[in-house]
């Protein structure tokens, strides 16, 4: 998939951005390209000459090198926030891990790339270029080539050899290298497929919009052409006739079962409605259950799935950014029971997970929002550079913007395939998954089931999961306002309710992570890495119950 790093697709901005060394025709290029392609020509180096008011080399005299990168990073990244321009840039200032990161995310980056002697014989009489006032500047190119080259390379969407030929030859390859980009990159972001790996149960995660029309995806996985389709009252009218009739034009029966919509439904009550219908019409052992709409839908119906006759298939189509992400990968399936959230059910894997980013459309906003808890959750426990995308993504994931959302699923999907593939059965690391939640379902459970979304639990869970690492000494004042401010961003809660020390205390001893007597924690280290623990002094436990509640 040719996304840049920040999961948006690299065409979005319409910029195009020059890299390369001096001498390798950055500018003569880069105004031309602009003039033919009717977007705006920037110099970076002329951009900061026009903000400072003074030279390059003044800079470089009063300032030294470090302080003109640091002015050249300040511009780059502002100008980078423009869409439709080509996009000079100055030879080194693909030196910054920030500015290589920010062009990968706003653009597409070219690196013009020339043999040294062809640079030297462009550059040998320009005395503007502060680097080659030495007494060797002729070795000190060939330097600076050997030390930036690889970095060019690395930033580079497209590599064009610049060599004697003529400049609008060079135009021509390089607008037909730009289109066949754009081509590839369109065919490869329709859909992204991940792999749970679990030997002989091992399964596709397929990640796209418009897959609810993909029934090629799914014909395998229903041999005998006989589904029943599970879904609620809230889905069902938006996307039950498009499947259904889907799956009908290829040959397949379907029947389907609707049930009420809310989590206050996750129960023995409604998995008896799904026994009593499939029953009823005959379900065999060789008719799988297709589950499509959120996480209550895909977990009752994976554990009717894994009982009804001790076992028949059963299929993920999950409708929530939240079922996308986590409940639908990883085979944990179950209902709630008065007395505890999830507390029956059985690790049992679906045979495909289709997520439709389409379906994401008509997604309540507080449900987009309650599904970025754990979206954000995969950054804070293993993924610190997801966590930081996401910092600077979170505003366009809430616009719904199509790329950053797949990007953001498929990243999330990816770390969850790995922990299970790893621990399927939560003996260890998998457990690690659970951050904010001990605190997250005592919240759902205290509050009465369906008052708060389960998103909206992790969030204040995981903000509380934070200040008891911080008063442990693992975290610092610092990252725990970072975590607290990603999730206000995120539109969602930080304080959870004054449920009172007794009950919070009580509902954790309910938690399925409770082992020996003792309340096991998931709890940062540090920010992208998370432990599990049990060795909490009560004291701080009660700080912490008392400080983020209200």
């Amino acid at each position: 998939m040719n996304m840049g790093d920040n999961g948006t697709d690299k065409h979005a901005s319409g910029n195009i951005i020059l890299v390369g060394m001096m001498g390798a025709g950055k500018t003569t290029v880069g105004k031309l390209l602009a003039k033919q392609l009717g977007k705006t020509f920037i110099d970076s180096d002329e951009e900061i000459q026009r903000r400072t008011g003074v030279t390059i080399p003044h800079i470089f005299d009063v300032e030294g090198e470090a302080g003109f990168r640091s002015r050249e990073s300040s511009v780059i990244q502002d100008i980078l926030g423009q869409h439709d321009i080509v996009l000079a840039t100055g030879g080194g200032a693909v030196l910054s891990p920030q500015n290589r990161i920010a062009m990968k995310q706003n653009g597409l980056v070219v690196y013009l790339k020339s043999n040294v002697h062809d640079l030297w014989q462009r550059t040998r009489h320009d005395h503007n270029r502060p680097l080659l006032q030495t007494a060797n500047p002729r070795a000190k190119l060939q330097e600076l080539h050997d030390q930036r080259d690889p970095l060019y390379a690395e930033a580079a969407d497209v590599i064009i050899h610049t060599g004697k030929q003529n400049v609008q030859v060079l135009l021509e390859r390089l607008q037909t290298k730009l289109e066949e980009l754009k081509q590839t990159t369109e065919s490869e972001t329709t859909m992204q497929t991940l792999n749970v790996g679990l030997a002989e149960r091992s399964y596709p995660i397929h990640i796209g919009s418009g897959l609810l029309n993909r029934i090629e995806l799914l014909q395998p996985h229903i041999p005998q052409k006989r589904t029943v389709i599970v879904s609620n009252t809230t889905v069902a009218p938006l996307y039950l006739e498009q499947l259904s009739k889907g799956l009908g034009a290829n040959g397949i029966q379907v029947q389907s079962i609707i049930l009420p919509d809310g989590e206050q439904y996750k129960s023995a009550e409604s998995l008896n409605t799904i026994y009593d219908a499939l029953l009823s019409v005959r379900s065999e052992r060789s008719t799988p259950l297709i589950a499509l709409g959120g996480g209550v839908i895909g977990d009752i119906t994976g554990y009717a799935a894994a009982t009804y006759l001790r076992g028949v298939p059963f299929i993920q189509i999950p409708t929530t950014l939240l079922s996308q992400v986590d409940s639908s990968v990883g085979g944990k399936t179950g209902i709630n029971h008065p007395l505890g959230k999830n507390m029956i059910g059985a690790f049992y894997q679906p045979r495909v997970v289709l997520a439709d980013t389409n379906t994401l459309d008509t997604l309540p906003d507080n449900e987009l929002r309650a599904g970025t808890a754990e979206v954000i959750k995969y950054g804070l426990i293993r993924d610190l550079p997801f966590l930081e995308w996401l910092e600077a993504n979170i505003d366009k994931l809430l616009a719904r913007d199509t790329a950053t959302l797949q990007y953001a699923i498929a990243r999330s999907c990816q770390n969850k395939a790995e922990v299970v593939g790893a621990d399927e059965r939560e003996s260890g690391e998998r457990a690690l998954l659970n951050l904010g939640h001990t605190f997250g379902h005592a919240i759902e459970n205290g509050m009465g089931y369906g008052v708060w979304l389960h998103g909206e639990g992790v969030a204040a869970g995981t903000v509380m999961a934070a200040d008891l690492s911080q008063r442990l000494g693992w975290l610092g004042e610092q990252d725990v306002a970072r975590v607290r401010r990603l999730f206000e961003r995120a539109g969602l809660p930080v304080v959870a309710p004054n449920l009172g020390a007794e009950k919070y205390l009580q509902l954790m001893g309910l938690d399925k992570k409770v082992a020996d007597g003792k309340i096991r924690f998931v709890l940062l280290k540090s920010l992208g890495h998370a432990v599990i623990t049990s060795d909490v002094p009560s004291v701080l436990l009660q700080q912490t119950l008392d400080a983020c509640s209200a």
